[in-house]
């Protein structure tokens, strides 16, 4: 599992890495709100764990507008604000879960444990628009047409539904689909097949397309223009 931590408090971060790698998560330290969205353009995760008080915008702010652009990420609040206003503008804004500083790190890894659960335990079913993909049967429709699909066509598509309205880079899906820790030319060329491939399936016979590539940076599923 990916978290990303978005702490300006060196010490708080390095403990939080430190202690997260422990448990075996794959963890990416930000200092600051934009530095996050920058990697949240060009990267995935499971998680993310949000101090409110950063430098620049606050937290809140950028809680907010990563909801406003369809990110549906996990979000664990981070804060010393501990008044029952802090706790509905921040879940009001987005949060999953709110945890006060100072926190037991057992208590934060049993949070992180429910929401990751939380997100595994959702139907059986990823759906986009008219377009629907079933995990069990692995049957794809799409305006109730089914869409015949290869094995890594399928495994390429329910990534990009479960990171519905995220870029999703080419490094990204070399590492998550293709399970190859070395990024290389010709496996962006075969990524890049795939994509195409995969598009002319979903989108060829339909107004609004669904597969969008942001140009130099990677993919992205979503309903209208990114």
């Amino acid at each position: 599992m990916r978290v990303l931590v978005v702490e300006d408090e060196q010490k708080v971060a390095n403990a939080l890495r430190e202690g997260l790698t422990g448990e075996r998560y794959d963890v990416v330290v930000e200092r600051t709100g934009e530095d996050a969205f920058f990697r949240l353009n060009t990267e995935t995760f499971d998680l993310i764990l949000l101090d409110l008080g950063l430098p620049g915008r606050d937290g809140l702010q950028i809680l907010a507008t990563l909801r406003g652009k369809g990110v549906k990420t996990p979000v664990l609040v981070l804060t010393a604000r501990d008044s029952l206003q802090d706790r509905v503008a921040g879940l009001d804004s987005g949060a999953d879960d709110y945890l006060v500083k100072p926190f037991a790190f057992a208590e934060l890894l049993a949070r992180i444990r429910a929401l990751l659960r939380r997100g595994q335990a959702e139907a059986p079913r990823l759906a986009s628009g008219d377009l629907t993909l079933d995990l069990i049967t692995r049957k794809v429709t799409r305006g109730g047409q089914p869409i015949e699909l290869t094995v890594r066509e399928f495994e390429l598509l329910e990534y990009l539904m479960r990171f519905e309205g995220q870029v999703v880079s080419r490094e990204t899906l070399a590492r998550d689909v293709w399970k190859e820790t070395a990024r290389t030319t010709p496996l962006d060329n075969v990524i890049d097949v795939h994509i195409a491939r995969l598009r002319r399936k979903v989108d060829a016979d339909f107004p609004v397309k669904l597969i969008h590539t942001v140009r130099g940076v990677g993919f992205m599923l979503r309903e209208g223009e990114p």
